[in-house]
């Protein structure tokens, strides 16, 4: 999902944005001979994603900074851990310091998040899974900085799966059709290899949407009760996926409960950035 091509797009749009004419303070503070040796050192522990986002800050300011990466993604690490080890022309290295630890900063944050949440269902069957409350432009950074921290990706956007909520349903049955056949129309007309997921907030709406021949129902707001009562009712005919009110409070309950999936659009909108540093020690040459 995050291949070279789109880290180096997004990447460079962000130096860009933030050296839009050069680095003025470096360019007129630090001689051009000059080389520096960084160190990307955490000050807290977590869960390590974005290193070749990171690496590319750099390659992309000056192709003669090397960044050797000492953390895989997904790698666990204490404070004062040393993550990743730059070297190159010090102008470069200073240039894209805080572009390249923003992004690494934001990724560690979700993947951390998440691992947080896969530690609270590992007991259970149920998979922790993202959702498109990302930020803008960034969602494949995201995505794959929610799988570092063990996690899983729900549908990349609109156009990769069908999800029908409440609003799609009233539009569907506002002529008159019952669920069921509405549903089954509108299947009907995709690609045999589309997946369809549905949305109900009430126990009673069970039978109508599986009777379409969907692949996925979302439990959306259901108390424990309800969740443990809609999970004997599909009797494992369909994927059941729980979402809303789930946080690190209430995550294991609800996967106790029987459900496949737990959405958690907490691990991407609400995620902190770790307190990651670059230690740098300058030559002047």
């Amino acid at each position: 999902m995050m291949n070279r091509a789109q880290i180096d797009s997004v990447v460079a749009a962000a130096l860009d944005e933030d050296a839009p004419w050069g680095d003025l303070t470096s360019e007129s503070l630090i001689p051009e001979t000059a080389t520096a040796r960084a160190d990307l050192v955490a000050r807290e522990s977590g869960v390590f994603s974005g290193g070749e986002v990171f690496a590319a800050a750099f390659r992309l300011t000056d192709d003669r900074i090397a960044v050797e990466l000492l953390a895989g993604d997904g790698a666990a690490f204490a404070p004062g851990d040393v993550l990743a080890r730059v070297t190159g022309p010090a102008r470069g290295v200073l240039t894209a310091e805080r572009i390249g630890l923003n992004f690494t900063q934001r990724m560690s944050g979700i993947a951390t998040l998440t691992a947080a949440y896969v530690a609270e269902v590992a007991h259970t069957g149920a998979r922790i899974v993202d959702t498109r409350k990302t930020t803008p432009g960034l969602r494949a950074f995201e995505r794959h900085a929610v799988r570092s921290g063990g996690g899983h990706n729900h549908r990349f956007s609109l156009s990769d799966a069908v999800m029908a909520k409440d609003n799609h349903l009233a539009v569907l049955t506002a002529t008159g059709l019952s669920v069921t056949a509405a549903l089954q129309g509108a299947i009907a007309r995709l690609p045999h290899t589309a997946h369809v997921e549905v949305e109900v907030d009430r126990l009673d709406q069970i039978d109508a949407v599986l009777a379409a021949g969907i692949g996925t129902i979302m439990l959306d707001n259901f108390s424990l009760d309800d969740l443990r009562a809609g999970v004997e009712r599909v009797a494992g005919r369909v994927t059941v996926e729980a979402s809303g009110g789930v946080n690190l409070e209430t995550v294991r309950a609800i996967a106790e409960t029987g459900v496949d999936v737990i959405s958690v659009g907490a691990l991407t909108h609400s995620a902190r950035a770790l307190d990651l540093g670059l230690d740098i020690a300058i030559d002047a040459g």
